[in-house]
């Protein structure tokens, strides 16, 4: 038995984020979102491995695949779409408590939660795309003590299933490692190709078990929590200036093209 807890994130679909300038965190209401697309790769990851033991040990196997998310009452959303990929249950944190997070705060209250559970192996997407720090999947598993292997490319579990052995992504290549479980994973693209939920699965997604968790239920000293509980501080966030169109010189001689390019960098002071 195998027991994968999969912490996922709903990210805002959009080219031009907004931003809470008191707060310095994004401004989400009124945003489509979607689930983070490296949490699929995440997703794709733990439910084949639960498809593989399935298929080895039938209806005697009893290992599930958790969907965690920490977000407002829209993630719920996100976590629908990862049941209908093939997770077996959700857990959903949210409190207002929790707003505005920074990454370090958002692992340690995904932590206090999965240290309530029974887990052999966490699967995170390697990073979001809205904060790109690539940070929680790190820091879950220092708060967790257990061991941690990034950017994971290809990932396959022993046939004593005890340990798994991963190929990690370097600047020279990869690495192939093998450990031993619990142990916390961050998938990158490339380590599978995610499924398209079908209608059959939407429509169980609707009727697993989903639990919601708030600052009460978990149990921590709210100061530690949210805003109030994170120990980095946003000084300024903005989307990057748009960049404008370039000038275009045109002329049948190369040579009045060079003259005019000459006398064009010369106004602008760069030669």
């Amino acid at each position: 038995m195998v027991n994968i807890i999969v912490p996922v994130k709903q990210v805002p679909e959009v080219t031009e984020v907004r931003i809470n300038e008191e707060t310095g965190t994004l401004i989400r209401e009124g945003v489509q979102s979607i689930l983070n697309p490296f949490d699929e790769f995440a997703v794709e990851a733990a439910v084949q491995i639960k498809e593989k033991l399935v298929e080895k040990h039938g209806d005697a196997y009893d290992g599930k695949v958790t969907i965690m998310t920490m977000g407002p009452p829209m993630a719920r959303e996100a976590l629908l779409k990862a049941l209908a990929m093939g997770g077996d249950e959700a857990v959903h944190l949210t409190d207002s408590a929790f707003a505005g997070a920074d990454t370090w705060t958002t692992a340690f209250t995904l932590s206090e939660q999965i240290k309530k559970m029974d887990f052999d192996m966490i699967i995170c997407g390697k990073q979001a795309i809205d904060g790109d720090t690539a940070q929680v999947g790190p820091e879950l598993a220092e708060l967790l003590g257990i061991p941690q292997i990034c950017y994971v490319r290809h990932l396959e579990l022993s046939d004593d299933e005890k340990h798994v052995i991963a190929h990690r992504e370097t600047d020279e290549g990869y690495e192939v490692i093998k450990a031993k479980l619990p142990l916390l994973i961050t998938a990158t693209k490339g380590i599978n190709e995610p499924r398209l939920p079908n209608i059959m699965g939407i429509m169980k997604a609707k009727s697993k078990p989903f639990t919601e968790v708030n600052a009460e239920t978990l149990g921590t000293d709210p100061s530690l929590l949210g805003l109030n509980g994170s120990p980095t501080q946003v000084r300024r966030i903005f989307p990057p200036e748009r960049k404008k169109g370039g000038v275009k010189i045109e002329a049948e001689d190369p040579k009045e093209v060079a003259k005019k390019l000459v006398e064009f960098l010369a106004q602008k002071g760069a030669i």
